[in-house]
């Protein structure tokens, strides 16, 4: 915990008490004394955090020591954020004082003043009393730093040696300055101030010269030489026979320095091992507890002679007695995930390596829930809102410097990439979401759901950063204890990105509008996906808010007084369809840097006086207005501008001169997305929109995306394909419906991903397209799609010949909607493996899969020409294909010849789909042998087929999937099918009942686990069923003709979805929906086998009942409830009772509307 104050909250305090802001507002209110009192003595404080920070692990008193530190370094920091908000307010109001008067009635009394009140300067005395208690106690976590050089420091042979000692704690931030300032006052006694590192360090070199010194650098991180250079200039001034220690975990430093035999520290021996446990276990010896011998034996082994780890779990296990809790932690699965060089516990080790300030930012990660995906963009601006991200301790912007702190944990595998195309979604292994938990301390806490534990009132007012995991229906009860939290800095709705993002929670507006008011502090606020129309008034008096984000809420507008935030960094409402008006005020958020309103109603208009905001960095919209409503030159105070930029309305561009005076070549834009109007006619420029594309050239070194709708010229700027772009990875280009040539895009270095759609005039794609270089074209392309490019008549890589390999890393190619495409001429593609065509002559798929003999996934559609002579071709060239999906094919009648040939042809074929191919008769032309096929097909699919009379299946398919109404017969082979495990039959209109009842009776199928029955309007009855013991899962759906005589049904059934059959004795349909979590007993004959002694059990999770059950008075005459506290019956839209009162027997149930 001690690296967490270090890091985060020290030097932010440190820079606020020395902001000329905060100080000329301190000496106005006379209080300058007070805050260099609190400097000085935090500066006496971290000097012992290091050391503190290892006594912690062990001693319970340097714990609550720390732990009362960091509440104090909140309390001071919350004070001197009133101050810095104050004198931005006073900044701000002498600017507009002149232009505006209203401003002051819109402007809250808290932010108006800052009066030296008594509950204030009692406030500060209680500070100052609290830090002056911490400086005296700070002995208690001891003075020394690491065991073996505090030892050496302080004998006495070691002190008679050395006329200067001195020791300084340089941990993670290698700052030489104040390295060397530590090292003058530890020699000289005095505390003199230095303008800079060269007159610091000439007084350093005074005091040591001549002289034999000590000196102690504990705890050094930094492994470049230059850091060492920089500081040691002054140590050549001493004396023959002078001495550095230097502690470390880097050996890198060491190395360049010539130190090749440092002395590394070993491990513990077994015995020595097992003694130091014993000793912080609180055991003399085991003579007493030879029953916790073995356990302590193996948990010293696993420790692997670590002396942290085993002080660190003997302390742990020191109140612990018991022979259970020994073997929890024996048995921990920490245990399981090794580090690299197998040290261990893996997990708690990787984290004691991490940098301080990494330390932080993963600790704030307990906020996430487990199995969350989050963004990193959005991670990075909580971190730089919480303040962990200080600005002036590095040349780099906060965002920047969080993105390489991100990525530092990335490498370390505290965050992973969600599985999948999406790179920009992350989460946390539950392992690490552990970890973070653990090492976050008191000062933390996440509500999860289903959360039964109480949080105690006193607990409460400790907590600094909450998160609240949403659910379906959020309760005033679970929010009404943090009305006493008080000093609350984080209020965080999660999860900020899940993959069903469009999912809403309902929150009562009442707990907005009774909790925000009494939470003051807060720098984060976040409701997003949160049901909520309304922003409470409270939100405009935060005065310390960084972090608002309202996105996909239902808001209609943001209240006036939100503009009063000064301190506000960024305000996200994304998805908010109604929102249709900002505030006028906007040019108050002095601090905004990002604001996002992506998908709102907000898309033709940008707030009054936003270029004007210099601080602004990401603008997710930029509207170019008509009647000079927004001017694109209004960008050009905006220099600070990077990350995303999507620019609409470059047609209202009246000059080339005005793009230019934006300097977007001088930003630092990731992602670039440009639209002009998807209209051509007379009134497009082309030339005018050529030099406007020319103009808006971001920096090459930056960009990373870029995308370009309805562009008007025939041709694209040089900049379109220039090499020098060197992290472009995505481009696309999209409705370009006069240019007649493709830019050079194969002399993109990084390119990995490219759609091309709408280019109507393109009529050759060849050199022009492949560029000029004489290396591979396209080396890094993955993916490549063109789409409705309905003029393309020729596409060649094969001429020119400078040119060497073309898409060597070429994953995934598609082409859609180029009906006269006839000319393909490529290179080979060896590295293509998921090929998909659709509306494209036969010509193509022959040329393509001629050069792509490595694809494993193919997929064509709509292919004219394809007739069984083109397809049997093709597929000579398929052998290393797993997936074929083939797809309104209207010429072809067969597949293939035989099973037998094709099966000696398709080799690797898993999964074969057809759909809606008309004029298919069967698979094979000739008698089937569906023995051929071996163990290779296990998935198939026919839809749509209306000639298709007959399918055979073999015994190797496990899922089965038919829904053609031409069908007549499906056959099985000999023994059945005993890997089948799906089976849906649909619309098999031809197929008679007893064609299903003879498949179901007299078929084996032992691993059938899902049965669906759909559409089949002849069939009249459903037996059989009860014969499949694994069946877990049965929908039986628009059967009008089937009644409800079902038999008995599958003993493990766990779901039963039956909708639009005959209900008894009526000719109109009706549904039923019933899930079952643990299994029913078995099913009696009737449609009421969902009760046992006249009670619905626990089992059944929920169910449906449809309009046309509801005057069926026998549906469940022996109900007599239905007692599952946790789920419901969901009744139909007229009054329950007008069924339920037919429920003769019924005395309980729970109703769901």
């Amino acid at each position: 915990m001690a690296e967490l104050i270090l890091s985060a909250l020290l030097p932010i305090v440190f820079e606020k008490l020395a902001s000329a802001a905060v100080n000329k507002i301190a000496r106005a209110k006379e209080i300058h004394l007070e805050l260099k009192k609190w400097h000085r003595s935090l500066q006496q404080i971290q000097n012992v955090l290091t050391d503190a920070s290892q006594k912690e692990v062990t001693e319970a008193a340097v714990k609550e020591w720390l732990n009362r530190l960091q509440h104090l370094a909140y309390d001071i920091d919350d004070v001197l954020d009133d101050m810095a908000t104050d004198a931005m307010h006073r900044e701000f109001t002498n600017e507009s004082e002149a232009t505006t008067s209203k401003l002051r009635k819109l402007i809250p009394t808290c932010c108006t003043s800052f009066s030296l009140s008594s509950r204030m300067d009692g406030k500060l005395s209680d500070i100052t009393t609290r830090l002056q208690e911490l400086v005296d106690e700070k002995s208690m976590g001891g003075m020394g730093k690491t065991t073996l050089a505090r030892l050496l420091y302080n004998d006495k042979l070691v002190k008679d040696q050395f006329e200067l000692k001195a020791w300084v704690c340089v941990s993670d931030d290698f700052d030489s300055f104040t390295i060397s300032k530590e090292l003058f006052q530890s020699v000289s006694g005095e505390t003199k101030q230095f303008e800079n590192l060269n007159l610091l360090q000439e007084a350093l070199a005074d005091r040591l010269m001549g002289k034999r010194f000590l000196l102690v650098l504990d705890d050094v991180w930094s492994d470049k030489l230059e850091d060492w250079e920089t500081l040691a200039g002054p140590f050549y001034k001493g004396a023959r026979g002078s001495k550095i220690i230097i502690t470390t975990r880097k050996k890198e430093l060491l190395r360049q320095l010539g130190h090749d035999h440092p002395y590394d520290l070993q491990k513990l021996s077994p015995h020595d091992a097992l003694s130091l446990f014993s000793q912080h276990a609180g055991l003399s010896d085991f003579d007493s507890y030879e029953t916790q011998r073995q356990d302590a034996e193996d948990i010293v082994q696993k420790c692997d002679g670590l002396p942290l780890a085993i002080k660190a779990l003997g302390s742990l296990l020191r109140t612990k007695a018991d022979e259970e809790a020994w073997k929890n932690v024996l048995n921990n699965h920490i245990w399981n995930l090794k580090e690299e060089g197998g040290i261990v516990p893996a997990l708690r080790l990787s984290y004691q390596d991490l940098s301080a300030r990494l330390k932080q930012l993963f600790a704030y990660c307990s906020l996430l829930p487990k199995d969350c995906i989050f963004e990193k963009e959005l991670l990075i601006f909580l971190w730089m809102a919480e303040g962990f991200l200080p600005q002036s301790s590095s040349h780099m912007s906060m965002e920047s410097l969080g993105e390489e702190y991100f990525e530092e944990l990335l490498s370390k595998s505290f965050f992973q990439h969600v599985p999948g195309d999406d790179k920009s979604l992350f989460m946390m292994h539950d392992l690490m979401n552990d970890l973070a938990t653990f090492v976050a301390g008191e000062f933390f806490i996440r509500l999860d759901i289903g959360m039964e534990k109480e949080v105690r009132e006193e607990a409460l007012k400790r907590y600094r950063h909450m998160s609240f995991v949403c659910e379906k229906y959020i309760t005033c009860k679970k929010f009404k204890a943090f009305e006493t939290a008080n000093y609350l800095r984080t209020f965080l709705a999660v999860p900020i990105v899940v993959r069903d993002s469009w999912q809403l929670y309902f929150l009562p507006s009442k707990i907005l509008v009774d909790l925000l008011p009494k939470l003051p502090l807060l720098r984060v606020l976040c409701l997003s996906n949160l049901l909520i129309d309304e922003v409470p008034e409270s939100v405009g008096n935060m005065k310390h808010l960084r972090y608002l984000n309202l996105s996909r809420s239902i808001i209609t507008h943001l209240p006036d007084n939100v503009c009063n935030l000064y301190n506000l960094q960024t305000l996200i409402v994304s998805g908010c369809k109604r929102l249709t008006k900002l505030p006028d005020n906007f040019m108050n958020l002095k601090s905004l840097r990002h604001f996002d309103i992506r998908d709102t109603c907000l898309w033709n208009m940008l707030p009054l006086g936003i270029g004007e905001l210099k601080g602004l960095q990401i603008l997710s919209n930029i509207i170019v207005g008509e009647h000079d409503n927004f001017p694109i030159s209004g960008l050009r105070n905006l220099k600070n501008l990077q990350g995303k930029i999507y620019i609409r309305g470059l047609e209202q561009v009246k000059s080339a001169r005005d793009i230019r005076e934006v300097k977007l070549s001088q930003k630092m834009v990731s992602e670039l997305e440009l639209e002009w109007r998807d209209v051509f006619d007379d009134s497009r420029n082309e030339t005018l929109e050529n030099e406007v594309l020319s103009a808006l050239m971001p920096h090459s070194d930056y960009l990373k995306e870029l995308s370009i709708g309805s562009y008007g010229d025939k041709v694209f700027p040089n900049w379109i394909g220039d090499s020098k772009f060197v992290r472009l990875s995505s481009i696309s280009l999209s409705r370009c419906r006069n240019c007649t040539f493709l830019p050079p895009l194969g002399n993109l270095p990084s390119l990995k991903k490219l759609f091309i759609e709408d280019l109507g005039k393109v009529k050759d794609v060849g050199s022009e397209f492949v560029g000029a270089g004489s290396g591979p074209a396209f080396p890094s392309l993955e993916s490549l799609r063109f789409e409705d490019m309905r003029g393309w008549e020729a596409w060649s890589t094969t001429v020119g010949g400078g040119v060497g390999a073309v898409f060597p890393c070429l994953q995934e190619l598609t082409l859609e909607n180029c009906p006269n495409l006839a000319v393909v001429s490529l290179k080979a593609i060896p590295s293509l493996r998921i090929l998909k065509i659709k509306e494209c002559g036969d010509g193509v798929l022959r040329s393509l899969i001629r050069v792509a003999s490595s694809v494993t996934k193919l997929s064509i559609e709509g292919i004219s020409g394809l007739t069984d002579e083109v397809w049997r071709d093709t597929m000579e060239h398929l052998g290393a294909v797993e997936e074929v999906r083939i797809e309104k094919c209207k010429e072809i009648h067969h597949l293939w010849e035989s099973e037998a040939k094709a099966s000696n042809v398709l080799v690797n074929l898993r999964k074969l789909e057809v759909w809606f191919c008309e004029e298919l008769v069967s698979l094979g032309e000739k008698e089937n042998d569906v023995r051929a096929w071996g163990n290779h097909l296990t998935s198939l699919l026919i839809r749509g087929c209306k000639k298709l009379e007959h399918c055979s299946c073999p015994n190797s398919i496990e899922e089965l999937n038919i829904n053609c109404s031409s069908i007549t017969y499906v056959s099985f082979p000999e023994g059945g099918c005993q890997k089948l495990k799906s089976l849906t039959i649909g619309e098999c209109n031809e197929l008679v009942g007893k064609e299903l009842e003879k498949m179901f009776l007299s078929t084996s199928m032992p691993m059938l686990q899902q049965v669906c029955i759909t559409g089949w309007e002849n069939l009249d009855k459903v037996i059989g069923l009860a014969c499949f013991n694994n069946v877990t899962t049965l929908e039986i759906i628009d059967c009008p003709s089937v009644d409800a005589s079902f038999g008995h049904w599958p003993p493990r059934l766990h779901s039963l979805i039956i909708y639009g059959f005959k209900k008894p004795n009526s000719h109109s349909t009706c549904s039923i929906t019933v899930l079952v979590s643990n299994g029913i007993p078995p099913f009696t004959d009737s449609l009421s086998p969902f009760t046992e002694n006249g009670c619905m059990g626990k089992a059944v999770k929920k169910i449906r009942i449809s309009k046309a059950f509801v005057a069926h008075d026998s549906l469940f005459h022996d109900l007599v409830s239905f007692n599952n506290s946790n789920h419901c019956f969901y009744v139909p839209s007229k009054p329950a009772h007008f069924w339920l009162s037919s429920v003769k027997a019924l005395q309980q149930l729970p109703v769901c509307c």
